[in-house]
């Protein structure tokens, strides 16, 4: 017999792929929410959301209700409206439209601290940062996430327009960097528990262990600096030697050649105006402690024998 010969055998038909139960709510809200909606609706397909190769995917009803009475008239509102304009219907509260998003949202880390945040206390919905329906998520992006975050924020975006600032406006760095919007176990929101711990993300050389140490540095940064952006660099709060002044305001160790006596910090000027201390020229305290973040060379009386 041919080994090609015909085969008689009744043809087995492919088994009929049924449509997922995702998909099959989908195309009910689909019927009508379709390309000619005035906003984006079928573009959450170009997302997470929309991604049905994908099982945890949620479809229309996940998020707003089984909505029955919706489906059977055009005229009665989805079970949850997201959202804080008033549309053809009024946005459900804030507490309901979270509870929708947490449904699957909350079990991720990042969120553990949520219930109690500032974020939440203040009645923020996720909608008012979050946009689910379009393909580009601006508060996702480092490059369009500060704009996000300023619609509220205004105070930090002055600051990071001044001189001296991190490379936000740039693109480099993003208020997520630093800040975890969704609630945190430190101060003001932080990615650490601690202002030094973040900061030490990035600065990891300011870290030490130092021999001698700037007390202010194992702290909290922000004693010196102020983060979002200032005019004198680098992101300090004043120019030395007045910050400086605001904690070493006892006398100096040293000896003004000049005028030949034991010298206070603030009698720099005061003591001999003619001629000012070099504590007060120049680069000021810095002149000789350039090390502001610790160092290990010997320091204070050492510096006389």
């Amino acid at each position: 017999m041919s080994v090609y010969a015909e085969n008689t055998a009744a043809p087995v038909k492919a088994p009929t792929a049924k449509p997922s139960d995702s998909l099959d709510k989908d195309s009910a809200c689909t019927k009508c929410h379709d390309e000619n909606e005035s906003k984006p609706i079928l573009a959450i397909a170009q997302t997470a959301h929309g991604n049905k190769a994908d099982s945890r995917s949620p479809s229309c009803q996940s998020c707003h209700g089984e909505s029955e009475k919706h489906l059977s008239s055009k005229n009665v509102a989805p079970d949850v409206i997201f959202g804080a304009k008033k549309g053809v219907f009024t946005p459900n509260g804030v507490k309901d439209q979270n509870t929708a998003c947490l449904t699957c949202h909350e079990k991720d880390q990042k969120r553990t601290h949520w219930q109690g945040g500032a974020h939440q206390v203040a009645d923020v919905a996720c909608t008012s940062c979050h946009e689910t329906h379009a393909a580009h998520d601006k508060v996702r992006d480092k490059r369009t996430q500060p704009d996000v975050c300023f619609t509220c924020h205004k105070d930090q975006r002055a600051q990071v327009r001044k001189f001296s600032h991190h490379p936000i406006a740039e693109g480099k760095v993003a208020c997520s960097d630093c800040h975890n919007p969704h609630g945190s176990a430190g101060p003001k929101l932080l990615v650490k528990n601690t202002v030094t711990e973040t900061c030490y993300t990035c600065h990891a050389e300011k870290r030490g262990p130092y021999l001698w140490e700037h007390q202010p540095v194992t702290e909290d940064c922000t004693t010196c600096h102020t983060p979002h952006g200032s005019n004198i660099t680098p992101l300090l709060k004043s120019r030395p030697p007045f910050m400086c002044d605001e904690c070493h305001d006892g006398p100096h160790a040293s000896k003004n050649p000049v005028a030949g006596a034991a010298e206070g910090i603030q009698g720099g000027l005061t003591g001999n105006p003619a001629n000012p201390s070099s504590s007060y020229t120049g680069r000021a305290c810095t002149n000789c402690h350039s090390m502001v973040h610790g160092s290990n060379d010997p320091a204070g009386a050492l510096l006389q024998r």
